[in-house]
């Protein structure tokens, strides 16, 4: 009965207008917007070159002779892998949530007949449109500069990717919109944000593999979210042995908590709209 409410409340606001065509138009409203900002999307890009970065550290560490259950090469195609996960990926709803918040623009958007988290969702989708073409620059440079390197992966592995990280991107916003409805109560609650991306950063696989971790570890890791939103999707593309666990069990793992943090954001979300209201915005 929860679940049926929680649907029911969170699409009632498309009953103005066809679903599809209210997307449509917001995706083509903020393509437009984000692409006014064409060199800053190109430092946006950049900025997530911590990867190669990692990738000179542990490939010459593996190039030495270091036994790490991974040779040179696959390191290198582990952070390529890493840094394409990352950039389809990546969230700030939590500084933008904030900001509308605390300037009081969340009262005009709650004027609008359709939920503030389709804005902020549509508007990373089309943020994600514009980086194509430079992510694509990215890799025919990076194949240059490594030209040992260059694999093409297995049908089965790009599907595995593509789901994966699509799923990865859904779960990693609602992480961060979840985190960001603690605004309505603390008013700058970013030391929650910064928490949970230094935990992000060290466990999700973005700055080592898992595979260099202690398998105790891993396995606990295994049963949370974060190795899901870099490590699994990158482990895919690449034909790693993974997480322990199956591919299947990877999955379903990542709905059950899309599931429960979904549900928690909901009832966050209403509940905050009552203590919203309550301060006379």
């Amino acid at each position: 009965m929860l679940i049926l409410n929680f649907l029911q409340q969170t699409f009632s606001s498309f009953r103005i207008a066809h679903p599809l065509r209210v997307l449509k138009t917001l995706m083509s409203v903020y393509y437009a917007y984000i692409m006014e900002y064409r060199a800053e999307i190109v430092l946006w890009v950049l900025s997530g070159s911590l990867p190669f970065i990692m990738l000179g550290v542990w490939s010459q560490s593996a190039g030495q002779g270091a036994d790490y259950g991974l040779d040179q090469i696959t390191f290198i195609r582990y952070f390529l892998a890493v840094f394409l996960a990352r950039q389809f990926t990546v969230i700030w709803v939590f500084w933008e949530f904030e900001r509308e918040l605390v300037e009081g623009q969340l009262s005009f958007r709650l004027l609008h007949p359709i939920d503030p988290f389709w804005h902020h969702l549509v508007q990373h989708i089309g943020e994600r449109l514009t980086r194509f073409p430079f992510i694509f620059l990215l890799i025919i440079f990076f194949f240059v500069l490594y030209p040992q390197a260059f694999w093409i992966p297995s049908l089965g592995q790009l599907v595995g990717f593509t789901i994966a990280v699509n799923l990865a991107f859904i779960l990693h916003f609602m992480i961060h919109y979840t985190f960001s409805m603690v605004v309505f109560w603390v008013e700058r609650a970013r030391s929650i944000e910064n928490l949970w991306f230094f935990t992000y950063l060290f466990l999700s696989g973005f700055i080592a593999p898992l595979d260099v971790f202690p398998q105790t570890l891993v396995q606990v890791l295994s049963w949370t979210p974060i190795p899901y939103l870099i490590y699994f999707p990158a482990a895919l593309l690449l034909g790693l042995p993974g997480l322990p666990v199956s591919i299947f069990k990877g999955f379903s793992i990542m709905l059950a908590w899309l599931l429960a943090i979904t549900i928690v954001n909901r009832w966050a979300w209403h509940q905050g709209l009552k203590k919203y209201s309550g301060m006379g915005a």
